[in-house]
């Protein structure tokens, strides 16, 4: 059982179930990710960020009234996500004062402003994770960015002279455009000197990246797969664990042959092949996503619990419909958890 939570059944009370909701109190988060901007300097073929037009970002007096939360509930870690982190202004000023906190700020980034931010990423940030869609040209066309590919490479190349040891690895969205390219994923992420590349089935279903309600189904399949390209992507990753056996045993490519074939299973699903399955996951109970106007989620994919313009990280994530989510929530049954692209799981013994 983790340290971080403990779950219990619903207790009898008068002849009828009552939830024990103290249970589901956190009392250590070690995982916030944060969102400094909404908006984005992409136009991503599997992403609707790129629509919104109205800017929101966390500022630092924001961020300076949470800090307390932050060291009440233990955080370790902040990830700045988006819209694009670079957005924001302030950036460099959130990350100084988390990490005045000794809090490791990792930024998700698609790359196109590290280098002209290179000296203050390589100051104020651990680590980077950027996004790598394919090869030059299809990482361009799915980015809708006619250098996307050509500035990842400057902000890196920019970021290793300052900091040769400094930490860069790629992030990878499958999909109908790449399906058949992740081999080639892995040979760009080596031509661009990364540490690592990781990789993830396009979320289809979910109201997270400005999907208020959702993609019509037109919509889902110009990024879901049909059974043809189902069958492609299946070849494509057997032939990557074979092909790329080091790769995956020393942790280069992320995920383990059982993970990269539950992408395979996530298109299959989508296609009423299979029964969706959830994966192992813990994220309500030990993170929290903040976005940009102050809405705090258990995880992307949930409804917001609460907002940190009304009341603190801390209340939030301990409040009535935060308890209440967390007990009701039954991570393998759940629709949306069976759906998840993105889960996380976090044991302490």
């Amino acid at each position: 059982m983790s340290m971080l939570i403990s779950i219990s059944s619903p207790v009898e009370c008068g002849g009828q179930k009552k939830l024990d909701l103290d249970v589901h109190r956190v009392r250590s988060m070690p995982v916030v990710v944060l969102s400094p901007h909404n908006q984005c300097n992409c136009r991503c073929m599997m992403c609707d960020i790129w629509r919104i037009r109205e800017p929101q970002e966390i500022s630092p007096s924001m961020l300076e009234e949470q800090l307390w939360s932050f060291r009440e509930l233990g955080v370790r870690w902040v990830v700045f996500t988006g819209g694009e982190p670079q957005l924001n202004g302030h950036w460099s000023l959130l990350a100084q004062m988390l990490r005045a906190q000794e809090i490791r700020v990792t930024m998700l980034t698609a790359g196109l402003l590290l280098q002209p931010h290179a000296e203050a990423v390589a100051a104020n940030i651990d680590d980077v994770i950027v996004s790598l869609d394919g090869p030059q040209m299809l990482h361009n066309h799915i980015r809708r960015v006619a250098d996307a590919y050509e500035r990842i490479s400057a902000g890196v190349k920019a970021l290793r002279r300052l900091r040769p040891d400094f930490e860069i690895r790629a992030r990878c969205t499958v999909q109908k455009a790449n399906c058949e390219s992740l081999r080639a994923v892995v040979q760009t992420a080596k031509d661009l000197g990364l540490n690592s590349i990781s990789f993830l089935a396009a979320d289809l279903t979910s109201v997270a990246f400005n999907r208020s309600e959702g993609w019509l189904p037109e919509r889902q399949n110009q990024v879901a797969l049909n059974a043809a390209e189902v069958e492609d992507l299946s070849s494509e990753i057997e032939q990557l664990i074979s092909e790329h056996e080091n790769d995956l045993a020393s942790g280069y490519v992320v995920e383990s042959a059982p993970k990269l074939r539950r992408i395979i299973r996530h298109f299959r699903a989508h296609l009423g092949q299979l029964e969706p399955a959830a994966p192992r996951c813990n994220a309500p109970w030990v993170s929290a996503v903040v976005e940009a106007s102050g809405d705090v989620r258990p995880c992307f994919f949930h409804p917001a619990i609460g907002n940190i313009h009304s009341h603190s990280l801390h209340q939030v994530v301990n409040g009535p419909q935060a308890l209440r989510f967390r007990a009701e929530l039954d991570v393998a049954s759940n629709p949306v958890c069976q759906r998840c692209v993105c889960s996380l799981h976090i044991s302490q013994g």
